[in-house]
């Protein structure tokens, strides 16, 4: 038996297999899901892992066995659970540990139409019960039907972003043997695309690279892919494939908030005058160009529960993250790393400019990215930085302790499993972003300046 109170964390479930998280485990964890949610029908994907079939067959089992009708669609990626549980009106459950190494896996839950169970939304409960009904099992009583969705949810989203009037492009996509091997080539097809795919091989042990693309050293192939073959845009995507990271025809990384304010814009053309969320350690650029394009920015805590319960009370078109997260009102307010590539493709190829240069109008400013730091204290670290630069421009703690001032700004805030304090600082000026970062870091860690 797993450890529920351990793998149930704020917004899914994760954990190593089978120390934490067992067959046992998840079909009590499907009974629950049942009982909690009142589903009389389901629907359940997974990824690539090894560990994945088995985990997501003993769900179907609890599932069924408290009387829901299952829709099993096999193989996908979470945005793909996304589109299912959309699409057919269903709770849905995926298996996936998203990035995490091979050893982990874990559950994403929906309710229907997509709309995701938190902690403070129904988690908490599933857990409970769970917990109640590991080792008591019970008789299948509901149906069970293996449904393959693939080829509806390429077929989605190809009717909202339309690349077929796109100019020949070269695609270097790293899929680091994660599940976006399965879901690129479908979308991708009888478009005007040459791909040329890096690790598609479907292998849950990640033997070429973690399937991370927030780690640096995790983009090196795709970068040297995108040179040596004179791409003209590189796609990096996620274990689970509901992230994605672009690289221009350079090699060089772009910004998800350089993506985000591009994807906004695009948006704004389509719903003039909608809200636009981003996340408060996303560039200041963004809520100026959703400004300038007659948009209403709106700003959140990060987290993608703040991100989606945000949208979903303004009724905002789009959402994105520091963290490649890019959210669709048009895709039920989920999350998908796919769509917003489409709308970076879409906009490459509507005109003749490199991505760089396309890029260039929506990145304004010099960021440090996030930088972590271990810190025993870390209300007392919070404290001294507030202090020191209080006087020196506005401060807000939406989220941690964000400080404005001319021409700059950074956020501090304090993990909430870690004893981690993450850094962004971000400036006009790319001499003053250093500055001002390594005067926070100095204090945070407790060196002299």
């Amino acid at each position: 038996m797993g450890d529920l109170a351990k793998i149930f964390k704020a917004y899914d479930v994760r954990g190593v297999v089978p120390d934490e998280l067992d067959e046992q485990t998840a079909e009590a964890v499907g009974a629950a899901f049942v009982e909690v949610t009142g589903a009389r029908s389901a629907v359940v994907a997974h990824d690539m892992r090894e560990s994945s079939v088995p985990l997501s067959a003993a769900f179907v089992r609890g599932a069924r066995s408290r009387g829901a009708d299952v829709v099993h669609a096999g193989l996908g990626s979470t945005d793909l659970l996304y589109y299912a549980s959309g699409s057919l009106g269903l709770p849905g459950v995926m298996f996936t540990a998203s990035h995490n190494p091979a050893r982990y896996n874990g559950m994403k839950m929906c309710r229907a139409g997509a709309v995701p169970i938190g902690g403070d939304s129904g988690l908490a409960e599933i857990r409970d019960r769970a917990a109640e009904l590991v080792g008591s099992t019970a008789p299948p009583t509901g149906s069970l039907i293996e449904k393959d969705l693939l080829q509806g949810y390429a077929d989605h989203l190809r009717t909202l972003v339309d690349l077929s009037g796109v100019r020949p492009l070269k695609v270097v996509a790293d899929a680091g043997n994660g599940m976006g091997g399965h879901t690129v080539p479908a979308v991708f097809a009888g478009l005007p695309i040459e791909l040329v795919p890096l690790y598609f091989e479907l292998d849950g042990s990640f033997p070429n690279h973690e399937a991370n693309p927030l780690e640096p050293a995790n983009l090196l192939d795709l970068q040297r892919a995108v040179r040596e073959t004179g791409a003209d845009i590189g796609l990096a995507f996620d274990g689970d494939a509901d992230r994605c990271w672009v690289i221009d025809e350079r090699g060089e990384s772009v910004s998800p908030s350089a993506v985000t304010a591009l994807v906004a814009v695009r948006e704004l053309g389509k719903y003039p005058g909608a809200t636009i969320i981003h996340n408060l350690i996303t560039s200041a650029g963004v809520p100026e160009i959703v400004r300038e394009h007659g948009g209403a920015p709106v700003r959140t805590r990060v987290g993608h529960s703040f991100i989606k319960a945000e949208m979903a009370r303004t009724g905002a078109v789009f959402g994105g993250e520091h963290s490649a997260h890019y959210y669709f009102r048009d895709f039920w307010y989920a999350d998908s790393g796919m769509l917003a590539a489409m709308h970076v493709l879409a906009a490459l190829g509507e005109q003749d400019r490199p991505l760089s240069e396309l890029i260039g109008a929506y990145a304004r400013y010099h960021a440090s990215g996030e930088i972590n730091s271990t810190v025993a204290d870390q209300d007392a670290a919070l404290q001294r930085v507030r202090r020191e630069f209080g006087p020196r421009g506005t401060v807000d703690e939406l989220d941690g302790l964000t400080v404005t001032g001319s021409g700059w700004w950074f956020n501090l805030r304090a993990s909430n499993t870690e004893p981690l304090l993450r850094l962004n600082a971000e400036a006009a000026d790319e001499s003053k972003m250093t500055a001002i970062r390594d005067e926070v870091l100095a204090m945070v860690r407790g060196v002299s300046v």
